[in-house]
């Protein structure tokens, strides 16, 4: 990718009103509003039961100004194969499909349409916005879900396995672009995105989203921890372009200073992590800094 663009230099035009129902200090509603000035006004959009379908609210009443479908929670990738089938066949041309989904719905209950359709490379782009639960529910364990946190279904020990590698799964089906984002460098978000526009076939994205209510920690601190994440090596910014990984933004700037941080101040930061061990956070940091030195290697660091 070319230099950053700057979010000033983003259009004006807005997708997503202020008023919504998702919780104060959501990232994906940060990320979103960045998202759709990318795609822009032709854009479709699909989402299973989730927190985006809470923000989009109860119909005919919504904050977002693009044309929405609700499907089932696990039908997400389906959901978007059907759009981008009916558009082929009424000779519309120029749309963008995308499903947005969270972790619950990508890494668990949607795995199996999500990978029908990449295995076939349909022509549309899937979000997963991940803030490690099943958040919209009650913040249930998802697979997506780090070690050591505590969730309504783990309230006492909390989850032992670690997190799932998503990106590598999606990559093993061979799709022409994947990518990794969070809210809290929306220069980086939008840059992405419109790049994912004009690329055709399958296209994943894999959005950091913090989350406040089940993270526990204050809802103004929301930027603070998803930039925590970056700086620690806990969620690498990167694309992979045709099997080319290439670092960027913040991670890009790590990786040339060789400055990255530990992950103890992301840990004590939020209350899920009250009950974790200290050989969970050992094993953490050993988890962190081998996938971060792979990713380096790989990048040509």
């Amino acid at each position: 990718m070319s230099a950053q663009s700057s979010i000033l230099e983003a259009p004006e035009q807005e997708y997503i009103l202020p008023g919504n129902r998702l919780c104060a200090g959501c990232g994906v509603a940060i990320a979103y509003r960045f998202i759709l000035k990318a795609l822009g006004p032709k854009t479709l959009i699909t989402v299973p039961a989730c927190c985006v379908t809470i923000l989009h609210g109860i119909y005919p009443k919504t904050p977002v100004s693009a044309t929405t479908v609700n499907t089932t929670f696990a039908g997400a990738a389906s959901s978007a194969s059907g759009l981008v089938a009916g558009l082929k066949a009424t000779g519309r041309e120029g749309w963008t499909v995308m499903a947005m989904a969270g972790d619950g719905g990508t890494f668990d209950m949607g795995i199996q349409s999500l990978s029908g359709a990449a295995e076939r490379g349909t022509n549309f782009i899937y979000v997963c916005y991940d803030n490690e639960a099943y958040m919209n529910t009650g913040a249930q364990r998802s697979s997506a879900t780090p070690a050591g946190a505590v969730t309504t279904t783990t309230p006492v020990i909390p989850k032992e396995q670690p997190k799932k590698d998503f990106m590598q799964i999606m990559e093993a089906h061979h799709i022409p672009y994947l990518a990794s984002v969070s809210c809290a460098f929306p220069n980086d978000v939008y840059d992405k995105f419109l790049k994912a526009r004009d690329i055709r076939g399958t296209r994943f994205f894999h959005l950091s989203a913090p989350c406040p209510t089940g993270w526990h920690y204050p809802t103004r601190e929301t930027v603070k921890i998803g930039r925590m994440m970056v700086e620690a090596g806990i969620f690498v910014l990167y694309e992979i372009e045709n099997g080319v990984l290439k670092l960027t933004g913040k991670s890009l700037s790590m990786a040339k200073s060789g400055r990255k941080k530990p992950v103890d101040e992301y840990v004590a930061s939020q209350g899920r992590f009250k009950k974790i061990s200290p050989e969970q956070v050992s094993e953490f940091q050993r988890s962190v800094d081998a996938k971060w030195a792979s990713i380096l290697s790989r990048a040509g660091f």
